[in-house]
């Protein structure tokens, strides 16, 4: 009978196979509790890293749409400086043109003036006198001068203001392009989502970028850039009210010495015209006093020469007389008579000799005194003259250029000065 043959090996026994049972069943409870646990773990992970994920997205979202309210609210701040500083460089730059349209006007005052002293520095002789007129003139030329100084002065402070309002409005559009640059990508970065297609992996999408601020920097900024704006825009406000202030000053002031300057010219005419009726009046008083005295010297020349041949016949009588002859040559009455008469006639004719002498030099007094007036007339005509033209040259102040015609010019007032002849003897 053949033999069973028996595979060779180690034998368990029994309770090594129920041991290994229960070790397998122990560890499958025991893979089955460590995976469940695991599963509800990754549950909860899921749960909460998808919530955090969510949260977190949303807080991200949240940060952004306060980032873009705030930094768009300070765009439009700045939008704001913005318009308010365009529309103060253009007022300021139209008050500047007025205050160098004003200097340039007060150049022709000062012109003027000018033209009026050199005018009366033709004036001749005693009518060269420092008057009223000329000090007016002088201490216009001084207020020109010095409105014409405040005015410069005003207007090189508006250029500096608007060189500070360009380099703010510089600034500020800069600042301004900035937060529009900025506010697109923040819009951007809002608008990705996860089927954006446009999304990927960076590298070191965490580094801190050169450069950047803290977000307290930022703010001060913001705020420093508009409290300058606030502050050229509140100095250049205050200059334009400063400009316009010293405009009307100086206009008024200068106005004030125009009127005064006008006013002792036409007292100074006034006070001329005076003075030249008064000479006119003493050349015919002088010219008439002139002809009775040379009536009065022809008179005594007449005069003279009837007793000068009243002296030649008694003469002629006393030397005929001393030819009597003899006895008959005797100191009679007749005698006596002829030599009275000829004492008196001698002594009458010396009185009438000088009278004639005294009358001679009167008249020759009339005719310096006639010079002297004539000679005057002359002057002050001229003078009245050149105040007449310095009338006609400051009407340029209140007629334009272009429509100014002289009421009298440089020939007809040549023609009309006094001829030398009138002034000679």
């Amino acid at each position: 009978m053949a033999s069973l043959s028996v595979k060779p090996g180690q034998r368990f026994t029994m309770p090594d196979w129920h041991n290994n049972s229960l070790r397998i069943s122990a560890d499958a409870e025991q893979q089955r509790y460590n995976s469940h646990h695991i599963r509800q773990e990754g549950r909860a992970l899921r749960n909460e890293t998808g919530n955090q994920a969510k949260w977190d997205e949303h807080n991200t979202r949240t940060c952004l749409n306060d980032r873009i309210t705030s930094v768009d609210r300070w765009r439009e701040i700045l939008a704001r400086c913005l318009t308010d500083i365009d529309l103060e460089i253009d007022a300021l730059t139209k008050v500047k043109v007025a205050a160098e349209n004003a200097i340039q006007a007060k150049n022709l005052c000062l012109d003027v003036a000018i033209e009026c002293l050199t005018i009366r520095e033709s004036r001749r002789d005693i009518d060269v006198v420092r008057d009223p007129v000329e000090e007016e003139l002088l201490r216009e030329v001084k207020v020109i001068e010095k409105t014409k100084k405040e005015l410069q002065q005003r207007v090189d402070e508006a250029f500096k203001q608007l060189c500070l309002l360009k380099e703010t409005h510089q600034q500020l559009s800069c600042d301004h392009r900035h937060k529009v640059e900025t506010l697109e990508l923040d819009r951007q970065c809002l608008s990705f989502n996860v089927t954006s297609g446009n999304i990927s992996f960076k590298v070191n999408p965490t580094r801190i970028p050169d450069g950047t601020t803290a977000l307290r920097e930022w703010e001060l900024n913001n705020q420093c850039n508009k409290d300058r704006a606030e502050t050229e825009l509140k100095a250049s406000v205050d200059l334009r009210g400063a400009i316009t202030l010293t405009i009307a000053q100086t206009n008024n002031e200068l106005d004030a010495q125009r009127i005064a300057t006008e006013f002792a010219l036409r007292k100074r005419i006034r006070d001329m015209e005076g003075a030249l009726s008064e000479l006119r009046w003493q050349e015919q008083n002088t010219l008439a006093e002139i002809a009775e005295m040379e009536e009065e010297i022809r008179q005594l020349e007449e005069s003279l020469r009837k007793r000068t041949l009243d002296l030649k016949v008694a003469h002629t009588r006393l030397e005929t007389r001393t030819y009597r002859p003899h006895i008959e040559l005797c100191r009679d009455q007749a005698q006596y008579g002829l030599t009275d008469e000829v004492q008196q006639l001698e002594r009458t004719i010396r009185a009438l000799q000088t009278k004639r002498t005294e009358s001679q030099d009167a008249l020759d007094a009339l005719y310096r005194q006639l010079h002297r007036i004539q000679t005057d007339i002359g002057y002050k005509t001229n003078s009245l003259q050149l105040d007449n033209k310095c009338t006609d040259t400051r009407r340029k102040l209140v007629i334009p250029v272009e429509k100014f015609d002289p009421e009298v010019d440089a020939v007809s007032r040549t023609r009309n000065l006094p001829r030398n002849s009138q002034l000679e003897l």
